[in-house]
């Protein structure tokens, strides 16, 4: 059966022809229609790519390759490659890791987390999500280990709460789920229900980079979730570390992983707060620490909030410099992916100038190694990174 054809505009050969996986809906006749998951060849003065259609959403068609179809051999070949590029991470005894990274391991729109013997998969669309029947025995082929994999609801899904992710192959492992990060530190992780799939694998090495800035400083993390970058921290010797976030159920997480890593538990405390409460209280109690540690959730799903984003983030951050100690450090972060590299830079220096002071970048980074983004893909470099030195202006 012949397959549908999309023709684009010139314009975006160029662009298509470097690499990039997506087809936005604005580019597309409006009178085109397909069922979601159909394998349309798409053609643009001269070039030929092979996607699937999405019926809904920004993204029209995801381009899978200029030249084969879209069948288990395809799949079988990516996901052996995914595998095989995670195998420095295994080499240095790192357990929970991204298998899978969509447009950067050439299955646009699909991702796979590692916990241990379990993975999770996770659709970003209702085309790539028809790709599960082939996806899931590719898996199973790869890692001859794995002895479960769930299935997380589309990112897509607006339905409100928390839900338990289906088992969709095998049984869950008996017992807690533990897994192995840098440092050898350790850390429960219950992926059926947990955010992120149940631990910030994105943060990996900048958790890992924490540990040489925190040698006897007071620290604040913010955002905390269940400690991963305060479990860093107190490796790295901080005198006193106070984690917050407002999560139920967050502080007793955090507690026993320290326990299970044998870290000094009376130099930690957890507040369960609003963030943004808990930092305008401070600059007005005068409590500052040395270091301060920003990774709020995403502030933006659209390119519409992307300014309300960019003014919260500006007021968070400014609010995190008042609780500096002097020439103190602020560690931010942002996974909010219509905010940019250059975006996130210029907020910071626009929150500094609000209080009257200046940030010294000493290190910037992005997402970890397990997430590799196509060169021609900006729209794939979601998280920024900074550790800066917050001092009076000169």
């Amino acid at each position: 059966m012949a397959r549908p054809e999309v023709t684009l505009p010139r314009h975006l050969r160029d662009t298509l022809r470097s690499g990039h996986p997506w087809v936005y809906r604005n580019h597309v006749d409006p009178a085109v229609s397909y069922a979601d998951g159909t394998e349309v060849v798409v053609r643009c003065a001269g070039w030929r790519g092979i996607g699937l259609w999405d019926a809904a959403g920004a993204i029209a068609i995801r381009i899978y390759s200029s030249h084969d179809r879209i069948d288990a051999a395809l799949i079988n070949q990516r996901v052996l490659a995914a595998w095989n590029g995670r195998s420095l991470l295994r080499r240095q005894g790192v357990t929970a890791y991204r298998w899978l990274f969509g447009e950067g391991d050439g299955l646009p729109g699909l991702t796979v987390d590692l916990y241990g013997t379990v993975a999770v998969v996770q659709s970003y669309g209702a085309g790539p999500g028809q790709l599960m029947p082939l996806l899931i025995p590719a898996l199973v082929a790869a890692n001859p280990d794995l002895q479960a994999i769930l299935g997380s609801k589309s990112r897509d899904d607006d339905t409100p709460g928390e839900q338990r992710r289906a088992l969709l192959w095998g049984a869950m492992p008996d017992g807690e789920l533990i897994v192995t990060e840098h440092a050898g530190l350790r850390f429960v992780v219950d992926p059926q229900v947990g955010q992120k799939t149940g631990l910030f694998l994105d943060h990996r090495e900048n958790r890992h980079s924490l540990m040489h800035w925190v040698a006897d400083k007071t620290v604040l993390n913010c955002f905390s979730y269940t400690g991963a970058f305060s479990l860093y921290a107190l490796r790295g010797g901080a005198r006193k570390v106070v984690s917050t976030d407002i999560g139920r159920g967050l502080a007793e997480a955090a507690d026993r992983n320290i326990a299970l890593n044998d870290l000094p538990a009376e130099r930690h405390q957890f507040v369960t707060t609003d963030c943004f409460d808990l930092l305008q209280k401070m600059t007005g109690d005068g409590r500052k620490y040395d270091v301060i540690i920003l990774d709020p959730p995403s502030f933006a799903r659209t390119r519409t909030q992307r300014e309300a984003a960019i003014v919260a983030y500006t007021r968070l951050n400014a609010l995190a410099m008042k609780c500096l100690t002097a020439n103190g450090l602020l560690v931010t972060a942002s996974c909010t992916s219509q905010v940019s590299p250059e975006d996130f830079r210029t907020m910071v220096a626009s929150a500094a100038s609000e209080c009257g002071m200046a940030v010294q970048m000493l290190h910037e980074a992005g997402h970890a190694l397990d997430h590799p983004v196509p060169a021609h893909f900006p729209e794939g470099r979601y998280l920024k990174y900074i550790v800066g030195r917050v001092h009076q202006q000169w």
